[in-house]
């Protein structure tokens, strides 16, 4: 008996130390934000003290919180009815009065990244990814196409950061004469902080010149707060907008569904949905992709970040978990209005570590937008064709796009008819193509590659006039040798190595 109520004392004493040694941390944070706070100029301590309180609220949590945040015994498949085909709902048809209900949508691009992961500064929006057009080019001619067609007034949303405003704005003068309104609002701007001491790296607001490594966007969960926030929530809603259409504004195919549309606005049984995720059957290429689970009655977002250890090939396997979220999201914005103003809106924190280029170690505390949907009504994911998710992560990605792949038509890019498979084929740029301009300097046109399964290409290449690639091409340059494609070259199967010996493959 002894030895068990000192075992419990002794657990208590930890728990209560815990306790204290948290309050200190809180303590001390509040300390230093308020230094921080102090230092700002009349005409950004408004902004800035919103900023700093949803900062805090997020590191009170993450103080809170213990370990990945999911029970893996809790987890079970989602129920049938509460994943819909996207073929089911697309045989509904569509109402005669679809302009009417398009008059209620507002879309939004995610538009706080820069593209540094593929060598570029500035927004990654600006990027060219086809006929000199930009990610944002082809948003703007989509939503164009829509309002000319149907006589709508669907405006278009774009979040930014404190990283891409600036640029963002300039670029958005030249589309004033075009038919979309287009509005901006920032996302939050939290403090990096130390990771021994849990304390901002930041002494002051300002955020140019050695500053600019102490702050960060914390993710895209942070839409939810900063739209609210910045007012155009409650201005979106006295027009009459009913619903938004979030995308990340690297996705291509993340274009304006009307079928899904229609599904939000006149359910089938009645009961309107507040929150619809996209997803999509995994391939190998996205076994790292969150998934949608059933979790404590309700649909949940599981990330492999809160996948334990243990459990992680599990997460992996193709088997068990089918789909993947495409972060195409629908949402109601009376449903985000009422759980913003009752602080209802519950996240999982993702930690992300970094090394700034001093050398010092610090985190950033994040949220995904998708991990909300545990917390609106009568939620639900639609499982949609492959060509909803055509994200432009790397240049590998950007040749699939440029290519003749796909055509444009009205910003939206659709595979060609003359592609024989519906999938996209599997193409690995090694990292002499990593930068957009390396990349750009090593095709002197994009090859043929519709009859294109798989192309691994590293080393010194590059690539002459009119080049075919067909079935499987690897073409490996060793260090040193560098291997050029002739033009109008046809490689169908080859392995081409060293110094431009062309085999069988």
């Amino acid at each position: 008996f002894i030895q068990d109520l000192s075992k419990a004392m002794s657990q208590a004493g930890s728990s209560q130390f815990q306790e204290v040694i948290r309050q200190e941390l809180e303590y001390s944070m509040k300390v230093e934000l308020d230094k921080i706070l102090a230092t700002a100029h009349s005409n950004e301590i408004e902004h800035t003290k919103k900023d700093l309180e949803g900062f805090k609220k997020l590191f009170h949590r993450f103080l809170q919180e213990k370990g990945p945040s999911v029970d893996w015994g809790k987890i079970q498949r989602p129920p049938e009815d509460s994943i819909q085909p996207y073929e089911k709902i697309k045989a509904r048809g569509l109402p005669d009065n679809i302009a009417s209900v398009l008059n209620k949508l507002v879309v939004v691009k995610l538009n706080g990244g820069l593209g540094t992961s593929m060598g570029c500064k500035g927004p990654k929006s600006l990027i060219g990814v086809r006929n000199e057009n930009t990610f944002l080019d082809l948003t703007v001619q989509q939503i164009e196409h829509l309002n000319k067609s149907y006589n709508t007034d669907v405006p278009l949303v774009l979040m930014n950061s404190f990283n891409t405003d600036d640029d963002t704005k300039k670029i958005l003068q030249k589309y004033s004469h075009s038919r979309v309104k287009i509005y901006t609002f920032n996302q939050s701007r939290y403090p990096r902080i130390n990771k021994e001491t849990l304390l901002p790296i930041a002494k002051d607001v300002s955020y140019s010149g050695e500053n600019t490594e102490c702050w960060y966007p914390p993710g895209h969960g942070d839409i939810y707060a900063s739209f609210y926030n910045s007012g155009l929530l409650d201005n979106l809603i006295a027009e009459g907008k009913e619903y938004i259409f979030v995308s990340n504004i690297d996705n291509l195919g993340a274009t304006v569904d009307l079928y899904i549309l229609n599904h939000l606005m006149n359910p089938p049984n009645g009961k309107r949905c507040e929150f619809v995720m996209e997803v999509t059957n995994k391939t190998r290429a996205d076994v790292k992709g969150g998934t949608l689970t059933q979790y404590e009655n309700k649909l949940r977002l599981v990330e492999i970040a809160q996948v334990p250890k243990a459990h992680v090939d599990e997460f992996k396997s193709v088997s068990k978990f089918k789909i993947f979220n495409t972060n195409n999201l629908w949402i109601a914005l009376s449903a985000i209005k009422r759980l913003q103003e009752k602080n209802a809106i519950d996240m999982e924190i993702i930690v992300n570590p970094k090394t700034l280029d001093g050398g010092l170690n610090v985190i950033q505390l994040e949220t995904a937008v998708g991990a909300a949907i545990k917390s609106f009504e009568n939620s639900l994911g639609i499982n949609v064709p492959r060509s909803r998710f055509l994200p432009v992560k790397t240049t590998s990605d950007l040749l699939l796009v440029m290519s003749n792949l796909y055509s444009l038509n009205a910003g939206s890019l659709t595979m060609s008819e003359k592609r024989e498979f519906p999938t996209v084929p599997l193409v690995k740029l090694g990292s002499s193509f990593t930068k957009v301009q390396d990349y750009l300097r090593r095709f002197e046109s994009i090859p043929d590659m519709l009859e294109l399964d798989h192309l691994t290409v590293s080393g010194d290449v590059t690539f002459g006039k009119n080049v075919s690639l067909k079935g499987t091409v690897i073409i490996i340059a060793n260090h040193g040798d560098r291997i050029d494609i002739p033009a109008g070259a046809l490689l169908e199967n080859k392995i081409v190595s060293g110094n431009l010996r062309i085999l069988d493959h």
